[in-house]
C-alpha cells in the first residue's frame, strides 16, 4: 500500500474552536514540533476576518515566522479573494479555497451561497497562476442546517473546483457524524464524476467511526486525510461540530495496519504536548 499523506490542521482548524487565543510563537513552537515529528504538510492559519475569528489573528506574522524548509508545505486557508489575497501577500505558496456543500452551512460561514462562493473563486484563481490552489469542500456529507448531503450535489461541487482548474480535492465531515458507508458512496459518485481529481478526507469524529471512515477510504484508493494534533477542532459556524480526528490516533491506526505515514509516533506524542502547553497559555477571548 502507497504511503499515506496526513496534514496536520491543528494550528488552524484546531485552534479556531477553542476558547482562548493562541500566541505566535506558540504557535510556532507547535509548528516546529510537528515538524520535528515527521509532518510534511501542516495547515498553519486561515486568512479569515479576525473579528469573526479572532483565534486566527496574527496570520501574517506566523507564516513570516514559520522555518521555511524545502521538505515541508505550509498550507493556508481563504474563504474568499480578500483572504486568498493577503495570504499571497503574506507569503502563502499553497492555498486552500473552501465551499461548503451546503446552502445553509455556505450562508452561516462565508456569507453568501455556494454558487456566489465559487464564482468569485474562479475569478482569483485565474488572477493567481503561480498559487498552488487546493479545494476544501466543508459540509460535504452532512449539514447542521440542511442535513444529509445527496452524493450528486458533492459531485457537482467537486466539478466547479476542476472547471476553475483546481484538481486537489479535501471533503470534510463537518460535524463528524457522516456513517462511514455514506461517505464511500459519495466518493464513489465524486470519483466518476472527476476521475482526474486528487480526493482527500478531512475527517471529525463525533461518533467514534472516523477510522472505519479511513479503513473504507484506503480501499476505494484515498491515501490523503486531514487530522488534528490532540484531536482538537471544530467549525464556530457549524453548530455540533465536534474535534477533529486526532493525528496521533490516525498515526497509530495506520501504523497497526502496516501503512507507512513518515511520522515518529513518539515525537507526535511530544508535538500533542506542545500542543496542549500553548493552549494553556493561551489568552482567553472576551
Amino acid at each position: 500500500m502507497p504511503r499515506v499523506e496526513i496534514t496536520d490542521v491543528v494550528l488552524r482548524d484546531g485552534f479556531q474552536d477553542e476558547p482562548v487565543v493562541v500566541s505566535v510563537p506558540d504557535r510556532v513552537r507547535v509548528a516546529d514540533a510537528l515538524v520535528a515529528a515527521g509532518l510534511r504538510r501542516i495547515e498553519a492559519a486561515s486568512f479569515v476576518n479576525p473579528a469573526r475569528v479572532p483565534q486566527m489573528a496574527g496570520a501574517e506574522e506566523l507564516l513570516a515566522a514559520l522555518p521555511h524548509l524545502p521538505e515541508v508545505h505550509w498550507t493556508v486557508l481563504a474563504l474568499n479573494r480578500r483572504g486568498v489575497e493577503r495570504a499571497v501577500a503574506a507569503g502563502a505558496t499553497d492555498v486552500t479555497v473552501v465551499v461548503s456543500a451546503s446552502e445553509g452551512h455556505s450562508h452561516a460561514n462565508a456569507g453568501r451561497s455556494a454558487q456566489d462562493a465559487l464564482d468569485g473563486l474562479a475569478r482569483v484563481v485565474d488572477d493567481h497562476p503561480h498559487v498552488r490552489f487546493a479545494g476544501g469542500v466543508a459540509t460535504a456529507f452532512v449539514c447542521p442546517f440542511d442535513g444529509e448531503i445527496p452524493p450528486e450535489r458533492l459531485a457537482q461541487v467537486a466539478r466547479a473546483f476542476t472547471g476553475i482548474g483546481i484538481t486537489r480535492l479535501g471533503l470534510a465531515d463537518t460535524l463528524g457524524t457522516a456513517a462511514p458507508e455514506q461517505v464511500a458512496r459519495s466518493l464513489d459518485v465524486v470519483r466518476a464524476a472527476v476521475p482526474d481529481a486528487e480526493l482527500g478526507l478531512h475527517l471529525h469524529d463525533a461518533l467514534g467511526q472516523a477510522l472505519r471512515t479511513v479503513d473504507l477510504a484506503l480501499e476505494l484508493g484515498i491515501t490523503r486525510f486531514d487530522a488534528a494534533a490532540g484531536g482538537y477542532g471544530g467549525c464556530p459556524f457549524a453548530p455540533g461540530a465536534h474535534g477533529n480526528l486526532a493525528t496521533e490516533t490516525l498515526v497509530a491506526h495506520l501504523h497497526d495496519r502496516g501503512v507507512d505515514t513518515g511520522i515518529d509516533a513518539d515525537l507526535l506524542a511530544e508535538a500533542v504536548i506542545v500542543v496542549k502547553d500553548a493552549l494553556r497559555h493561551g489568552v482567553p477571548i472576551g
